[in-house]
């Protein structure tokens, strides 16, 4: 018998369409009476919140964490389920900060419990069975939708609507869910993680386009902010007055942080002239690799948190 303990947090997994075909909050989670095809498992529920996942903020994250931290002494593994706009990024912030053995996997729907084709029930079932899996031991956190299982460093929303929203760009899914056994494709590669005891840091992220005004980055050099992400250009690159505005948040002592806002593919420094990558690191600027930018955010969080120095920083934040 495996012992799963199971978080709800809320999402549109725990909603209902009401009688104009809008999508809602209820009191009870549909989740809890749920009936499942799983004799072999032990289920302790927990519904630790009930928000759709917009709500959701670092703070929600830590709490998450808090309950978790010592969850490998009582259980076999967790499952967590999650609205699935910012599923992607309490994933990241767990996988961060928790070094467990157990399986940790989150799973939602993109359909609430009672609409046609609802996939709310299934995806929660699926996220049972890869939790119960011998084979989901040492893989971090793990997302379960649509019979797929991803890596929760490499996991995104690709899509606003479509069930097969989620999915890895750089790696593809780890693994899939079959009708009776789970596989696994790729194991990944050795990860640092911090444990976390606030969430206090105030981190934007700002997205590069064509034009863009340095003055903005200049203000936020003055506003009190901790450190900054930017989604720049191509492989990360941007513009002369950006890259000015840039290096006034330097001077001001504020880690920049660089990924690529191109889907797919890494941020290194390639060219170098002013606003090209070269020049940018060479300012002190730190590149993010295989990570977006809501991403690295949340990592440039825990190693600010952790009073990483900047050399230690700039390892963690290359590190994939």
């Amino acid at each position: 018998m495996k012992r799963i303990l199971v978080l709800h947090t809320g999402g549109t997994i725990a909603m209902h369409e009401d009688v104009d075909g809008d999508v809602e909050q209820g009191a009870q989670n549909p989740l809890n009476d749920a009936h499942l095809d799983l004799p072999e498992v032990e289920l302790t529920t927990e519904n630790i919140f009930n928000l759709p996942s917009e709500h959701i903020t670092p703070t929600h994250m830590l709490a998450l964490y808090n309950r978790l931290k010592d969850a490998e002494q009582d259980f076999d593994g967790v499952v967590i389920t999650h609205g699935t706009d910012t599923l992607e990024e309490t994933s990241f912030f767990l996988d961060g900060t928790l070094s467990f053995e157990i399986p940790i996997v989150m799973t939602g729907a993109m359909r609430s419990s009672n609409e046609l084709g609802s996939d709310g029930l299934y995806n929660f079932q699926s996220a049972l069975r890869v939790a119960i899996d011998k084979q989901s031991k040492n893989r971090g956190v793990m997302v379960v939708l649509n019979d797929e299982i991803h890596a929760a460093r490499f996991v995104t929303k690709t899509h606003a609507t479509n069930v097969a929203t989620f999915a890895s760009p750089i790696s593809g899914a780890m693994g899939m869910v079959n009708k009776r056994k789970i596989l696994f494709f790729y194991d990944l590669p050795y990860k640092q993680t911090y444990p976390i005891k606030a969430v206090d840091k105030r981190i934007p992220v700002m997205k590069a386009y064509a034009g863009m005004d340095g003055h903005i980055l200049s203000l936020l050099a003055d506003s009190g902010i901790d450190g900054i992400v930017i989604e720049a250009l191509g492989a990360g690159n941007l513009g002369e007055d950006a890259a000015l505005g840039v290096l006034k948040l330097l001077d001001a002592g504020i880690p920049v942080v660089i990924v690529s806002r191109s889907f797919k593919g890494i941020a290194e420094p390639v060219y170098d002239y002013l606003g090209g990558g070269v020049q940018l690191e060479k300012a002190g600027a730190i590149f993010a690799s295989a990570v977006n930018g809501q991403k690295a955010r949340l990592k440039l969080l825990i190693g600010l948190e952790n009073q990483l120095n900047t050399n230690d920083l700039n390892n963690y934040l290359h590190e994939f």
